[in-house]
């Protein structure tokens, strides 16, 4: 019964769902990223734990009680891995990749973590060959190279970016890259809503594994149980999003957007926190930024050419 909730599928490369896939991914990024704000707030106040154990409850409340109730096929059973284990892997390494940011905001800009964050689309796209079998064109292969161009101006050497913090980030950097491909990989026999609830729920085992690690602090401040919530809330309900974007396009057309979350979440760190980035990372950003909207440009061409 399980399987015939999650119809297994052939991963396709058209015009069409790309750009729809393109659309949907940059909303995701969107909220996350303004969710990252909440996240670094409630880090600072609350601790790494607290933060990972309730982003991970209210993030799979949210997921399940959207999933329970809206009447699609299946019902709450969308939930449901077919693949275990791939399933439960991944999320391990999402909460990795999540605990590593975390601890790197107590030290580093927003807009900076971002920055580091985009080698992961040159990862993406580079890993996407053996592990997907997917085929990059010649235009997105160059693109991809005028992004790391970028990347290297972001990582000048001796630059404000080299903290302690930089080994752990860039290790979850990696494993952020590799999640991203085993989204694509699962969307074939799972569900959005179940990719998301189990990253949910492996996010409140990490935390509860880390509570001694990292003791809670301002527990019983109004505003960080605000922040944790709409965090949570948030993240869950946009990873179904993110995953079902992952589902439709190829990974080598939707990395270059990766780079949005520094405008968004550049803009909240400034807000909330005050902080703004360094010359390096708004030069590095906006040659990502061109080459990510060159290969929107080519995608928007190619589905012309289809249609003709």
């Amino acid at each position: 019964m399980t399987r015939s909730l999650a119809i297994p599928r052939v991963l396709t490369d058209n015009a069409a769902d790309t750009v729809r896939a393109i659309g949907l991914v940059a909303v995701a990024y969107m909220v996350l990223s303004i969710g990252d704000a909440a996240a670094k707030w409630a880090v600072l106040a609350a601790g790494v734990a607290w933060a990972m154990l309730w982003r991970g409850v209210f993030g799979a409340a949210a997921v399940f009680a959207v999933t329970a109730t809206r009447g699609s096929v299946g019902g709450w059973r969308r939930v449901r891995p077919v693949r275990w284990k791939m399933v439960l892997w991944r999320a391990a390494l999402s909460s990795f990749t999540s605990v590593s940011w975390y601890l790197s905001w107590r030290e580093m800009k927003l807009a900076d973590t971002y920055a580091l964050g985009f080698t992961a689309p040159l990862i993406m796209t580079l890993l996407a060959i053996p592990m997907l079998g997917e085929k990059i064109r010649w235009r997105r292969m160059l693109s991809t190279l005028l992004g790391f161009s970028g990347v290297l101006v972001m990582l000048r050497p001796g630059g404000d970016l080299w903290t302690p913090a930089l080994p752990l980030l860039m290790a979850g950097i990696v494993t952020m890259a590799i999640t991203r491909i085993m989204a694509r990989q699962l969307s074939l026999t799972e569900t959005p809503e179940c990719q998301a609830f189990w990253l949910m729920v492996s996010h409140t085992a990490a935390g509860v594994l880390l509570l001694e690690l990292f003791p809670p602090g301002l527990v019983g401040d109004p505003v960080v149980w605000v922040a944790l919530a709409f965090l949570g809330v948030s993240s869950g309900l946009a990873h179904c999003v993110f995953t079902f974007a992952y589902g439709l396009a190829p990974v080598s057309a939707l990395a270059p957007y990766e780079y949005t979350m520094l405008i968004w979440g550049g803009a909240a760190g400034f807000v909330v926190f005050g902080e703004a980035p360094s010359w390096s990372t708004l030069a590095g950003a906006g040659i990502v930024a061109g080459a990510g909207l060159y290969n929107l440009h080519r995608e928007r061409v190619r589905r012309a050419e289809e249609g003709r």
